[in-house]
Formats: structure tokens, sequence, C-alpha cells
């Protein structure tokens, strides 16, 4: 007899972990369906941290990879022109959940799944949680009655899988709101140890950096993979539609020399222990030839970039001459 197999979104945090084991107690083959999205979903610190967890409970894991390419454009429009508005940031709670869900939906059929779960608790997030937003969810992906969510089913309308007795909806849970003592309880059942804490959400949620993105999308209007890196980096200064940023440490450092494009440039110190400084022009101006010895803006950008460079590095300080490297990639 073929076993029933079920799709998951896991996003690697405790919900979707309790839903795996949950389901797997059920008799149903699990496939975990993690997307790595450019500015992260706040639950698992690396890819690695999601991998782990597949390895030592045996289920099949797929990855769908939004930082680059046709996935990165199509998953940027969602942020620029989100149909469902913002959240605290530039967070497009309903619109990303709908981008995810619609990917999965086209990956039912070819992995065999009977139907798509999540780990998501009715009340949990403010925006994309609630029995309102759910509904939404699942009109606007044409997933209606075709997402179970075991640990708020009771709370919510009997889906597909439970009429069809696919799934026992008596061993389901009635979980609501944002405290997670249930499935820290839940959780000491299961024996699952060293899972993620639950963090703020993804960086699109925090406001200073929803800021950082927002400008560069006005100045930058084609901000492609590498530009969304470098907004995870350092301190950003800008200088007319102009970029410098301001490594913050030795990891940042060097993380903003390996993102260094053709027409940036590299700004350190050269015998003073210091930051690495990196200058992003804007479209416009790299569609000139660069030569900042005569260029007005260049010389205002690199004389900004050298002075932040020196404000910056704890062993320049004081009258002493400083001396620059600067390299042009």
């Amino acid at each position: 007899m073929k076993k029933n197999k079920v799709l998951v979104l896991f996003s690697g945090g405790l919900d979707s972990r309790l839903v795996i084991k949950i389901l797997e107690e059920q008799g149903i083959g699990v496939i975990a369906l993690h997307f790595i999205l450019p500015f992260g979903i706040g639950c698992c610190a690396d890819i690695s941290c999601v991998f782990k967890f597949s390895q030592v409970e045996g289920v099949p894991l797929k990855f769908i990879d939004c930082r680059k390419g046709r996935l990165f454009k199509k998953y940027l429009e969602v942020i620029k022109k989100p149909k469902f508005g913002y959240g605290s940031g530039m967070n497009p709670c309903i619109d990303c959940r709908i981008f995810m869900l619609k990917k999965a939906k086209a990956m039912i059929k070819k992995l065999e799944a009977d139907f798509i779960a999540t780990g998501e608790v009715l009340g949990e997030r403010p925006m994309s949680q609630t029995g309102k937003a759910l509904k939404l969810i699942e009109k606007e992906t044409g997933l209606f009655g075709k997402i179970l969510r075991p640990l708020s089913a009771k709370l919510l309308p009997e889906t597909k899988a439970e009429k069809k007795k696919i799934v026992d909806r008596e061993k389901l849970l009635a979980i609501s709101g944002r405290r997670r003592l249930p499935q820290i309880e839940l959780a000491k059942k299961y024996s699952l140890k060293n899972y993620p804490q639950p963090a703020g959400g993804c960086l699109l949620t925090d406001k200073e950096f929803a800021k950082r993105l927002k400008t560069m999308l006005e100045k930058f209007k084609d901000l492609d993979e590498n530009d969304a890196e470098i907004l995870k980096l350092g301190r950003h200064f800008w200088v007319d539609k102009n970029l410098i940023v301001v490594g913050r440490n030795h990891q940042e450092n060097l993380k903003i020399k390996n993102l260094a494009k053709k027409g940036d440039l590299l700004i350190e110190l050269k015998d003073t222990p210091g930051p690495t400084s990196l200058i992003r022009m804007c479209p416009f101006v790299k569609a000139f030839e660069y030569r900042y010895s005569d260029a007005k803006i260049s010389k205002k950008i690199i004389g900004k970039a050298k002075d932040l460079t020196k404000k910056y590095s704890k062993k320049s300080k004081g009258p002493k001459k400083i001396n620059f490297i600067i390299n042009k990639k």
C-alpha cells in the first residue's frame, strides 16, 4: 500500500520541527522544504542547522534558493511591491508566505505528496498568522483547504487531508497565541534538543535594516544579489548616490573584500590596523570610465571614505600622518 506523503514548509524553527514529528507519528512520509531567502527568516543561523536536523531525523530535505538568478528577482519584486503591505519594517509577510506556498504547490506533483503542512500557529504572528490572513493566503495560492497547520488544526476549519482520513484530526493540536510553553513541552515529548530559540523574524522586520534597504532601492534601481549581501555588512554612508561601506570587524572586512565587484574601490590603512571600506557607485556613475583623480564627485567620495576608515580605526588616533591603500576592482 502506498504511503501518504506531506510536503512540510521547514524554516528550521521549533514549530516546523514539531510538525514533522507529529505527522511522522501518524505514519505519514515527510519531505521538508526549506527556502533560503536573501534576508533570512530568523530561525536557524545557517543552512547547516537545517541540514543537521534532517540528517539526524532521517527526513528528506529539499532547498529552494532565492538568493540568486530568476528567483532572486522574483522575490525582490515581492519586497518592492507587496500586494498586502508591510509589517513593522519592509517585511511583506503575507506576500512572502504566498510566494513560498506557490513554489511548494508547484512541487507537490513531482514529489508525489498528498498535501502541504506548515508550522504556523494561530495568533503567533500579528500580520500573517491571524485567522483572516490564513484564509487570504489559501485563497491567493489556490490551496484553499489544502494546507494543514497541525499545531492549531483544531482551531481551524477541517482540511481535505483530514476529511480524507489521511490525517487523524483528533491527534492534532489547538495551540494559539505567542506563548511557547505548549511547544516547549512537546519538544520534551519528542526529545527535541538544541532547537533554535525564537528570533525577531527576518532582517526585513528590523527598522534600521529596512531603512537601509529602502535607501538602496531608491538609489540603485537594479539592485542585484551582490548588493543584497553588502546590505548586511558594515556601517553604511551615502555621498550623493554613492555608497560607502565600512567594515566593523575582521570577518566583515574579509566579506567586504570578497564581495567587491568591478567598478568598486577598496580603501584600507597602509601601516595601521583598521577597517576595510568599500565604495560602490550608483549605476549611472559607473556607466563612465572611473578616474578618481580628475572627477570631482570621485574626489569627494574618496575623501569621505578615507575619513571614515580613519575614524573607525582604533589605532589611527592622534596627529600622525595616515597612509591609505586604494585598490580598484
